[in-house]
């Protein structure tokens, strides 16, 4: 997939939380592929805190502006004032639609790290995305779906070992360690309000051709995770799952772990109980309220937790498939520095590790190597270029072979 005549040059990166901080200085450090950086939010001066960080630590002077992603109309006008070409979401995923709608209208390309769900349901899944399919491929734009982490960077590991080291994916399990530890009784590591959605949804994994359910939280395996040691990991649903069962049919089997504490376990169990994470509306004082959202209001701030927080990060795959001499098992995993992170942009290692995918699937776009008209999961795209620049823009990517499977 590589239309490299097309010589992109400017980017609109809409969103300023955690992620989106990571991402513009990360591509600020690559003038020579991001050569003018807008960011957008709703709050303009999130936007200047972070153009101020950027212009401290690369010397490099981004662009701000205030954007409701929501309006298809003003983000297509920011868009044409802007010239960008490739518009990287890096907002909440309820605005994906918005701004594919945008992009569609203004002419320019797309890329986010989550699909879409609606406000009023805790439900994703990738059909209202997969359904703008013919309309980008008709009007000769590429849009990108989730190059994050997970979803993103696992995806691309399993497509790298597919053609690497396997003839196929029989078993796959992608694990998800934060080994970190910020000192706060409770704080969620990315925005609280999708963070809680996930964790309280009920945990399905892809087998034998269909999906099985369990009770959110009810599957728990310890694991011993490299640099960081071992830890309890539970059964979730996460939105890869769906993708790479769709474009690697071969998968008998597909399942998301992610570690948490037990006073994670605990709090969440005591706030669902008593209703705080319910997204159902409720009258306050004259006034309509959504509990979770009062409860992200009441938590901290992911984005103010980077000079606290210590500790690791290993995320990857197990990956279980036919190769020329027999079966075989891959590890393939990234270990993270939460302070080494803080040190280098200024945030900690949940942001870094999906604010530098996101720079480096923005950076194959404007490259043109990640370019054919329609709608792409990571997983379908070529990964070489991309897990090179893994290695050298902070995210370094080790893969062993082991025994077998682990039975859990």
């Amino acid at each position: 997939m590589n239309m490299k005549d097309q010589n992109m040059e400017k980017v609109l990166v809409v969103g300023a939380g955690g992620v989106g901080a990571v991402a513009v200085v990360k591509m600020a450090m690559h003038p020579e592929i991001f050569k003018e950086i807008t960011l957008a939010s709703r709050t303009v001066s999130k936007c200047d805190e972070i153009a101020a960080n950027v212009k401290a630590r690369t010397g490099v002077t981004i662009k701000t502006a205030a954007l409701d992603a929501m309006d298809v109309a003003a983000t297509v006008a920011l868009i044409k004032e802007t010239g960008a070409e490739l518009v990287v979401n890096l907002a909440l995923p309820y605005q994906d639609l918005a701004l594919m709608d945008a992009c569609l209208e203004a002419g320019v390309h797309y890329l986010d790290t989550a699909n879409y769900e609606p406000e009023d349901e805790a439900k994703f899944e990738y059909h209202w995305q997969w359904a703008y399919q013919e309309r980008f491929e008709k009007a000769g734009l590429t849009a990108v779906l989730g190059s994050g982490f997970d979803p993103g960077v696992t995806s691309i590991f399993a497509t790298w070992i597919r053609k690497h080291k396997l003839d196929g994916i029989r078993l796959i399990d992608v694990l998800d360690c934060n080994g970190g530890d910020n000192g706060k009784p409770f704080a969620t590591n990315f925005n609280p309000e999708i963070n809680i959605r996930e964790v309280t949804a009920t945990a399905r994994h892809w087998e034998n051709g269909d999906w099985v359910e369990t009770p959110a939280m009810s599957h728990k395996v310890a694991f011993d995770f490299p640099a960081v040691g071992e830890k309890n990991m539970y059964l979730m649903y996460h939105e890869e799952l769906e993708s790479m069962k769709t474009h690697f049919p071969e998968i008998e089997r597909a399942r998301f772990w992610m570690t948490f504490g037990d006073a994670y376990i605990n709090h969440v169990t005591v706030l669902q109980n008593i209703g705080m994470t319910s997204i159902e509306p409720v009258t306050y004082e004259g006034h309509e309220i959504i509990p979770l959202q009062f409860l992200k209001a009441v938590l901290p701030d992911p984005s103010d937790l980077g000079a606290l927080t210590k500790g690791k990060t290993c995320i990857g795959d197990i990956i279980t498939g036919p190769a020329g001499d027999g079966e075989k098992t891959y590890y393939i995993y990234n270990i993270c520095d939460h302070e080494e992170c803080y040190a280098e942009v200024g945030s900690q290692a949940v942001a870094y590790t999906t604010g530098v995918p996101a720079m480096i699937g923005a950076a194959m776009m404007m490259k043109g190597i990640w370019l054919e008209p329609g709608v792409w999961n990571t997983e379908q795209l070529d990964p070489d270029a991309f897990m090179d620049m893994l290695n050298t823009d902070g995210l370094p990517w080790q893969v062993v072979e082991l025994d077998g499977h682990p039975e859990f």
